[in-house]
């Protein structure tokens, strides 16, 4: 049911209609294109908007959609993030995120719902929760999982204009995977004129973590811009 990927993302527009009153004290308007291999389907490609509001400078709004395909199949992706960081000072934040992956070929659906913590410090961070994942699969009953959810992050340069880092988790914007399916990422972010970010990310795919083996799944690339006012 592909209309039902447009959920998530209005719900995301009627938020912000609802919160004008407050102050924004920031806005993030993302566009990124992807490109995967990996053991299953060898090519896959994507392209995903994601935008973000900052309200008071202690909640946050984020959300995304994502339309992938390969040679055969279609992936349609789209998460709802809300944040709230109560300490000035401390990068302590809670947040609960909505994640929605579906295969319209497959009549496959996933729904995803992660109440998360996070420390995201400007050197290094992490977000820990617990991943509700229901499963549906031709119409039928969803099937109910429960997964730990972890990724961190360090950079390893920070300027003004630079940042330079790695990632490591099974979670992200627009997918929440099982404990053993983590990966690794390196991106690299330039400001490079007033607002406007360029930003390049490659990743490495494992599966596998049983007797402290590991499976070379993939690798991906993603580049976009960013662009904050």
């Amino acid at each position: 049911m592909i209309y039902k990927c447009w959920i998530v993302p209005a719900v995301f527009l009627l938020s912000i209609i609802n919160i004008f009153s407050l102050e924004i004290t920031e806005r993030d308007l993302e566009a990124y294109i992807r490109g995967e291999y990996n053991r299953s389907s060898n090519y896959y490609g994507e392209i995903s908007i994601v935008g973000a509001l900052e309200l008071q400078n202690h909640f946050k709004i984020r959300g995304g959609f994502a339309y992938g395909k390969n040679m055969h199949n279609t992936d349609i992706n789209s998460f709802i993030n809300t944040k709230y960081s109560p300490f000035s000072g401390i990068p302590l934040g809670f947040s609960v995120s909505y994640i929605y992956n579906s295969f319209p070929e497959y009549s496959t659906h996933t729904h995803s719902l992660l109440p998360l913590i996070s420390f995201n410090g400007e050197r290094a961070g992490i977000t820990a929760g617990v991943n509700f994942r229901f499963t549906s699969f031709f119409y039928e009953s969803p099937i109910l999982e429960t997964i730990l959810s972890l990724h961190t992050y360090f950079n390893f340069i920070i300027t003004d204009t630079l940042r330079i880092g790695m990632g490591f988790g099974n979670i992200s914007d627009f997918m929440a995977k099982n404990l053993s399916a983590y990966s690794v990422s390196f991106y690299v972010s330039i400001l490079f004129f007033e607002n406007w970010s360029l930003i390049n990310e490659v990743e490495f795919m494992q599966s596998g973590g049983d007797g402290l083996s590991t499976t070379f799944y993939g690798f991906s690339w993603r580049g976009g811009v960013k662009f904050s006012w």
